[in-house]
């Protein structure tokens, strides 16, 4: 890649999909401009909306003024380009083809995580059993280092302290393995660097809710 590449990203601090971007761009050790969308709750920019005009939803990676939109996509890109730094996907296609699918399934299943969670508490402990299942006794969803589908899942640690506050439940006493791996993954350095502090994320949950009269 040339040194002169624009990289930009359209991005929300509490956006689990956002932190998906954030983590890869960091795995890979490659610099990029961040673009706040601020003022989501009031309206969306100019920018946003010409880059991602059907679905109007951040995060949006703008490379070279091409827009890439959806944040699996948006990580499956980053690995692709620069596939020699930190690969993320399997390059096995059996393997491969799992940790696409486990990623949907969290998609589907978890997030955004507080909605899923407040909609069906029960369904969503389910869920991350079903995840615990996949992680069996690996370090990581990756295997023996953090790949694809860790950084799917990641931006749920951030959440945790916001659903266990909210929901009046625990999620380390449901399901420890998956609490277990969040930790592990927060030693790496590249990992704790990108994330919001779980703080963060309930404050603008709670400034959210006020503005909306909840």
């Amino acid at each position: 890649m040339a040194n002169n590449d624009q990289i930009v990203v359209l991005d929300f601090l509490p956006s689990p999909y956002g932190m998906r971007v954030r983590l890869a761009f960091a795995a890979k050790g490659i610099e990029h401009e961040g673009k706040e969308e601020e003022n989501l709750m009031e309206g969306k920019s100019s920018l946003l909306l010409q880059m991602n005009p059907v679905h109007k939803k951040i995060p949006v990676l703008i490379h070279n003024g091409k827009p890439i939109c959806e944040s699996l996509i948006i990580v499956e890109y980053i690995d692709g380009l620069w596939k020699d730094k930190f690969p993320l996907l399997p390059s096995d296609p059996y393997q491969r083809a799992q940790a696409k699918f486990w990623a949907h399934f969290i998609d589907n299943k978890l997030f955004p995580p507080d909605r899923k969670l407040w909609a069906a508490k029960k369904e969503f402990i389910e869920t991350l059993k079903l995840l615990e299942g996949e992680l069996k006794s690996k370090p990581y969803f990756g295997g023996e280092k953090l790949g694809f589908l860790d950084i799917a899942l990641l931006p749920l640690h951030c959440w945790t302290y916001t659903l266990e506050t909210f929901g009046n439940f625990s999620i380390e006493a449901e399901c420890p393995k998956i609490v277990t791996w969040g930790k592990r993954c927060m030693e790496e350095e590249f990992v704790s660097s990108s994330l919001p502090h779980p703080h963060k994320i309930y404050e603008s949950v709670v400034e959210f809710k006020k503005k909306m009269g909840i």
